[in-house]
């Protein structure tokens, strides 16, 4: 097949050239005078199966033909010549025994790091280990390394790496993991194939020698009498210059084309020696021009200056490539959506390339409008399938108190009790949320479950099945992976299968279900090797190994529309290609911290250098935008901040706007063209003329009288008078706001807690009780009391402690109102009629206390600040309302009472009291108020207006119907505008 050289045989293709297409014709071109088994004593290597895949659909295209031996770098393992070398361990293996060396070592010295590093540390461990294996640097390569300036730092990373010493070596008694057993294959092919030459045609294709075992077999195979490296992406255009700029590690390895200037150094070869492999035509070799010049190593960036003026046809490298700058991620990802959507309408092949996957799954969406399904080459993270958020939930929710938001989350996951019986669990799950998860049940348990069932059989075994799965979640014992793993199995299966099945329900079934079972049964096979560890540890475990699992879509997607990632994008080819989130830190992604070694140890040590996957990035985009039409595309801010462009692209940018009037022009017209796609998608998501509502008015309805309340609490009052909508939305209506689901130490709960403390306090109190007695009573009570309210230790602390520094201010109040007090009522209720047609005021005081004079006194208790007194009088009315009762005769046996005064007492954080004093004149306005509010409201024409009264310092008045009342639509300014209901 090649004819006899001197030197090694490489190699390659240019930038946008459909690669493995080119490999292809060019192994038909060059044995097109053999007869058909010339192709069959080919032997074609590459580095990945989707390569292989793609080779052998072109092959598939025809003509009928023989084919050549398409292999995989790694099935070199499986050869009979190597049958001797010890299998691989799994890499979940190799991580389990780090972790459990990891842990060792930090029970012996735990200022190394802390407990939950321990996975996170055998991760990097594991990856240092595979990389030292791979470039073949044994560990006392990095004992030798000069740590003068690092000495500490360096003793504390040794303490870690040490640790790996036990897997190299040969002689190791340790299995070989994946990396250290190619390395041996490979270094024995190389060892044999220099004394035995194949004499049949042996090719490397599509790599780029980024790892040293896989470098080493390309340099193997170049130098066989009938071998050859076809190298992806060569940059034709660079001058000799600076290809030797591109020496040193430090200041190149993240230039694209330094991983062939090391392979051609080693090889002996000169850049201008490597031949094309297939004389097919590049689809555009002015902007493949463009884009050498552009990514020019920095030390050379001045070449811009003597070459940037001269490049000729800039408008035609440009010509087909669009610059899309989007104001946010969401913008961006519809403006591809669009773009791909045209795509599909005109029949093109197209192709969104980008390593962000939350930017994929924005532009998925977004395609869902049209009803489009890409065929997305890296599928969906197992994490959220639906079996996968259900592990990882039951993982996430072991060894610790279940809230009423983690049952819910489990209870109504598509999933549970998908075994049987799924509809009357839905049913039970919904009562069990209204009845009792948001009325107080923060922390459930089997035996409040069971309460909640009462009498209802059915119910009753339903919450039996589910305070069994509460009690086993809360496991937290120290124990081996294997009994982790096998516990999280068994109440995921149970969760899955219900109450009245067994089995495992719908959860091991389908795509996803396989692939999380391929996951666990890998687990459960390694997990002797883990050691034993805590429920927190274990999560993280688990939510590492959870998310190495994928799940590809398994709807037939839209043909031609494609999502790739980089390493998938070098072997396809598409005429229209998006290059898509394009900033720093997403394409390239920021290196990856490395705890053990900085970037000149590395170098020293014969490791990569951090830059290695810029460099790597860098070639994909060069690669990428090669094609024939490209779009580029970022967003200029994210969630959080402005965005910093992709280096590529400012290098890009900065080149055009500076070499040339042409180039600024060239520049602005790629900038035109992305606005356009921009705009369209801003008039995507702009309302159409014919899709805008008229704003809501500002509602005042009016109901029959007869649907008119005809008794009101002592609160309520004032809600009638400053949001009566609310009084129609409750009382009318019979709506009412849910209980929060996520329950909080909030106000309202603070406040009944702090209530039920005092009046326990007043009640309980004896004749004559010294002072510090009474406060250690008081404080007493309320540690009982917030025990039953508030199942939050913290907040228990906390409310403990506010009352503490308010209880002397409050005991000194106390003796002030004790003086002339003979008898004390607490939580009393009343109940009296006004106004015509009668109507019932009523509600319970919070305490009354009976004066020696025959007057009484009406106490309220405020744990925030009370209102004014002339907030009182005009609108918190709640005490007057209650001496107007009282003066009736309306509170229980104590008949017709003369109030002397009322007062609110404040307990918040700057406490005070509020005293109204009352007269016989007082009462009677009060009266007379309340009947004319009746009066207007028996009045058919008088609507119930939304937010009526709200003060200034209300600005933020919330009102639990303002959404019913569609406030937002119109503001205080506007009028209301009544409207006659229910009739």
């Amino acid at each position: 097949m090649f004819d006899p050289a001197t030197t090694p045989r490489v190699f390659a293709q240019a930038p946008g050239v459909d690669f493995p297409r080119a490999v292809v014709e060019g192994l038909r071109a060059r044995l097109a005078d053999q007869p058909p088994e010339a192709m069959a004593r080919v032997t074609l290597f590459v580095n990945t199966m989707r390569m292989k895949r793609r080779l052998s659909q072109l092959f598939d295209e025809g003509p009928a033909a023989l084919l050549p031996r398409i292999r995989l770098v790694t099935d070199l393992g499986h050869d009979a010549a190597m049958a001797d070398l010890p299998p691989a361990v799994s890499p979940l293996r190799r991580r389990l025994e780090l972790a459990a060396l990891v842990a060792q070592l930090l029970d012996s010295q735990p200022d190394l790091a802390p407990r939950h590093a321990i996975y996170p540390l055998a991760d990097s461990l594991a990856d240092l280990m595979d990389e030292m294996q791979g470039e073949g640097v044994a560990p006392e390569a990095l004992r030798n390394i000069d740590v003068s300036h690092h000495s500490a730092y360096w003793a504390r990373s040794m303490a870690f790496v040490t640790l790996v010493e036990r897997f190299f070596g040969r002689n190791s008694d340790e299995p070989p993991d994946l990396e250290a057993r190619q390395r041996r294959v490979i270094e024995r092919i190389s060892d044999l194939w220099t004394k035995a030459p194949p004499k049949d045609p042996v090719i490397i294709a599509g790599s780029t020698g980024s790892r040293g075992a896989t470098a080493m077999l390309m340099e193997t195979i170049a130098r066989l009498p009938q071998g050859a490296v076809i190298l992806p992406g060569y940059d034709e255009h660079m001058r000799p210059e600076t290809w030797d700029r591109l020496d040193d590690a430090l200041t190149a390895e993240d230039h694209p084309q330094f991983r062939f200037h090391r392979l051609l150094t080693r090889l002996g070869c000169a850049p201008g020696e490597v031949a094309r492999w297939h004389d097919v035509e590049t689809p555009a070799p002015r902007r493949n021009a463009l884009l050498s010049l552009a990514l020019r190593p920095a030390p050379v960036t001045d070449q811009w200056q003597e070459e940037g003026p001269a490049f000729a046809d800039v408008a035609g490298a440009t010509r087909d490539l669009t610059l899309i700058e989007a104001r946010s991620p969401r913008e961006e990802a519809a403006s591809i959506a669009m773009i791909l959507r045209d795509a599909a309408e005109r029949g093109r092949d197209a192709a969104l390339i980008t390593p962000d996957r939350t930017l994929t799954r924005q532009v998925t969406a977004a395609l869902d409008r049209w009803g489009i399904i890409p065929d997305d080459s890296a599928g969906r993270p197992l994490p959220l399938t639906a079996p996968g958020r259900l592990l990882r939930h039951v993982a996430e929710m072991s060894g610790k108190a279940l809230t009423g938001v983690d049952l819910l989350t489990l209870l109504k996951h598509p999933l549970t009790h998908s075994g049987a019986g799924r509809n009357d669990h839905l049913r039970m799950a919904r009562d069990l949320e209204l009845t009792a998860l948001r009325g107080g049940m923060p922390f459930p348990n089997g035996a409040d479950l069971v309460a909640w069932a009462k009498d209802d059989t059915q119910k009753q075994d339903w919450a039996r099945w589910i305070g069994e799965l509460i009690t086993d979640l809360a496991a937290s014992d120290t124990r081996p992976l294997a009994d982790h793993v096998a516990s999280l199995i068994a109440i995921t299966e149970r969760i899955a299968a219900g109450a009245l099945a067994d089995g495992s329900g719908g959860l091991w079934d389908r795509e996803a279900g396989r692939e999380a079972r391929r996951i666990l049964s890998e687990l459960e096979r390694e997990a002797e090797h883990g050691g034993d560890m805590n429920a927190s540890e274990f999560r993280d475990l688990f939510s590492a190994v959870l998310n190495t699992g994928t799940v590809r879509n398994p709807d037939a997607p839209y043909p031609g529309i494609r999502i790739w990632g980089t390493l998938e994008a070098r072997v396809g080819g598409a005429d229209l290609v998006i290059l898509a989130g394009l900033n720093e830190g997403t394409w390239p992604e920021r290196p990856k911290p490395d705890p053990w070694m900085n970037r000149e140890m590395r170098l020293k040590a014969g490791l990569l250098l951090p830059e290695r996957r810029i460099g790597l990035s860098a070639h994909d985009f060069q690669q990428g935008i090669g094609a024939t039409e490209v779009v580029l595309t970022r967003a200029t801010r994210d969630d959080e901040a402005e965005t910093v462009p992709s280096r590529w692209i400012n290098r890009l940018t900065n080149l055009l706007a500076g070499m040339s009037e042409e180039g600024a022009d060239a520049l602005e017209a790629m900038r035109t063209r992305g606005a356009r796609w921009i705009d369209h998608a801003r008039d995507m998501d702009r309302p159409q003329p014919d899709h805008l509502a008229d704003p809501a008015p500002r509602p005042a309805p009016k109901p029959p009288l007869a649907a008119r309340p005809q008794e009101l609490s002592f609160t309520q009052i004032r809600t009638l008078i400053r949001d009566p909508f609310a009084i129609y939305a409750g009382k009318i209506l019979g709506l009412r706001p849910l209980d929060p689901l996520h329950q909080s130490p909030d106000a309202p709960l603070r406040g009944t807690a702090i209530h039920k403390v005092l009046d326990r306090f007043v009640r309980e109190r004896p004749g004559h009780e010294p002072r510090d007695d009474a406060r250690q009573r008081l404080l007493s009570i309320a540690a009982e009391v917030f025990e039953d309210y508030a199942p939050w230790p913290a907040t228990r602390v906390l409310w403990l402690e506010k009352l503490a520094r308010v209880a002397d201010w409050f005991l000194d109040g106390e003796e002030r109102r004790q003086a002339d007090v003979i008898g004390t009522r607490t939580e009393i209720r009343g109940k009296a009629h006004f106004g015509t047609p009668a109507f019932a005021l009523k509600g319970t005081a919070d305490r009354i206390d009976i004066l020696s004079n025959g007057y009484v006194a009406i106490y309220d208790y405020k744990t925030g600040k009370p209102p004014t007194d002339k907030q009182q009088l005009a609108y918190d009315k709640q005490l007057l309302l209650e001496a107007l009762v009282a003066r009736a005769g309306g509170f229980e046996d104590l008949g017709r009472l003369e109030v002397d005064r009322v007062s609110y007492i404040g307990l918040g954080a700057s406490p005070e009291e509020s005293v109204v004093h009352v007269d016989p004149e007082l009462l009677a306005r009060i009266r007379a108020e309340l009947e004319t509010i009746i009066s207007d409201f028996a009045d058919r024409d008088r609507g119930y207006p939304s937010r009526r009264v709200v003060f200034r310092s209300d600005a933020k008045f919330d009102g639990d119907f303002d959404h019913l009342a569609r406030y937002g639509e119109w503001d205080q300014s506007d009028p209301a505008s009544p409207e006659e209901v229910g009739e």
